[in-house]
């Protein structure tokens, strides 16, 4: 079966034709590193990771770029609001460079916790101010641009399909963004080039052709840092529902004002929210803010959150509850236990047929716009297949892992410690008696000897940590 994508220009389901043969530009947006990235943020990054991982798996080449933003970017995307980066370093009484530098690392830190491949290029819009000028200029050049109170606008009444991704009805729009910032001619306009930002204390600063020392607005440096290194025409952008009304809608208006190219980009691709309860979405500035690190010390290992979301596709809301987590966790485990089973599984005759026929399920599940939990579905029928070797199994299930990204490939049977185990019991039994100083006291040296250790409705799970002994 060939590869099916939901392009969201379209609202419809569409074969994968990319602009040359058998390689791949994909463009995903990355962190704003103000802050950690949430799990629902993460989301978003493990759905871009499947997509590619697919594409992989179709023996398509890929070249994956991927922002950093860590400057420009608005608590508001719509030029207001307060600025993330300079909200991050009064928090934390640092720098903005630092906390970009600190945020960035823990970003990356989750990633491979998490098992996503690394983009090939991964650039920061700080190490790209020039590419954003040239840009805006070539936009000031075609005359999409207008000045106003110092900053440097967009004008999209100049563009007569602006909105056409979010499907916007400019007519229907009301004067509140006008009313926000007055030296806007139309709702929609947006900064390109701050000079003049409400922010005098912002670190953050360059010359410009525009006046005294400024910074970009959040949307243009995708652009310039997307085209800079995938061409001015390129196959696939991805990232949260949440850009498409504003982020990606301003990223479509300057590409294409400034290149005079339609489509800018063939696909667009946005996976659906993670919810705490209907309507109810994961938010930095809420109290449901759960991170990864969070998750681990709940007992989850990071991998657990990626099967978790392999089981509703990306398209659709994802319900977190700890609830399900457990679920997953205990899936997550069953399948490593079988993984190591069928390993040591001898040789016997294949049946070829049979392989081909899983094989063909799951690649047809997969390229039907990344359906992860009919995947997920078919790799537990290959589990219960009493015809196949254990070795088949085994076979087919890396295949499957290019994809689906649990690492089982690397698995290898962990013996746990004697002495570990015994201050693991130790805890648990503290725990029982409701002595909860001592547990956590018998936790930190469970961690001092290189081992985490979570509570399950069983009792207790310990794991060797990533980082080792402390």
């Amino acid at each position: 079966m060939s590869l099916h994508l939901f392009n969201t220009l379209s609202r419809t389901k569409e074969l994968f034709i990319p602009l040359k043969d058998k390689s791949v530009g994909l463009y995903t947006c990355g962190p704003t590193v103000y802050n950690y990235m949430h799990i629902g943020n993460l989301r978003s990054f493990l759905f871009e990771d499947i997509l590619k991982r697919t594409l992989f798996f179709n023996s398509y080449k890929v070249k994956h770029v991927m922002n950093i933003t860590d400057v420009g970017h608005l608590t508001s995307d719509a030029d207001t609001g307060e600025d993330k980066m300079l909200t991050g370093a009064q928090r934390e009484k640092k720098t903005v460079w630092e906390i970009a530098d600190f945020y960035t690392k823990a970003f990356l830190v989750d990633a491979q916790k998490l098992n996503l491949i690394p983009p090939k290029i991964l650039c920061k819009a700080t190490d790209h101010i020039k590419e954003q000028i040239a840009l805006i200029q070539r936009l000031e050049q075609k005359r999409f641009t207008y000045v106003a109170g110092g900053n440097v606008y967009f004008d999209t009444s100049k563009l007569a399909d602006y909105g056409k991704l979010a499907r916007l009805d400019l007519k229907a729009q009301t004067k509140a963004r006008t009313e926000k910032d007055s030296h806007k001619r139309n709702p929609h306009d947006f900064v390109l080039w701050f000079t003049k930002s409400k922010f005098q204390e912002q670190e953050m600063k360059w010359p410009s052709p525009w006046g005294p020392a400024g910074y970009p607005g959040w949307h243009i440096e995708c652009s310039a840092m997307s085209m800079k290194y995938l061409g001015e025409q390129f196959d696939i952008h991805c990232g949260g529902i949440d850009h498409i009304p504003v982020h990606h809608t301003n990223e479509i208006a300057q590409s294409e004002a400034a290149t005079g190219k339609k489509p800018w980009v063939k696909y667009w691709l946005h996976n659906e929210f993670l919810v705490l309860s209907p309507g109810e979405k994961m938010a930095k500035s809420g109290n449901n803010f759960v991170i990864l690190s969070t998750l681990e010390e709940k007992g989850f290992h990071p991998l657990d959150y990626r099967y978790f979301c392999l089981g509703t596709q990306y398209r659709m809301p994802l319900m977190f509850s700890y609830e399900a987590m457990a679920g997953a966790r205990n899936a997550r485990k069953k399948l490593v236990e079988k993984v190591l089973e069928l390993k040591k599984a001898k040789k016997r005759k294949e049946n070829l047929p049979l392989s081909k026929k899983y094989l063909q399920q799951f690649n047809d599940q997969i390229n039907d716009d990344l359906n992860t939990p009919q995947a997920l579905a078919t790799m537990w029928e290959l589990l219960k297949d009493e015809v196949l070797s254990g070795k088949e199994k085994y076979t087919l299930l890396l295949k499957f892992d290019e994809v689906l990204g649990l690492g089982l490939q690397k698995l290898k049977e962990e013996k746990i410690p004697a002495h570990v185990i015994k201050l693991a019991q130790e805890r648990l039994h503290a725990r029982n008696t409701k002595d909860w100083q001592k547990a956590d006291e018998l936790r930190q040296k469970i961690i001092g000897l290189g081992y985490s250790v979570g509570d399950t409705t069983e009792g207790y799970e310990v794991k060797k940590s990533a980082n080792g002994p402390s």
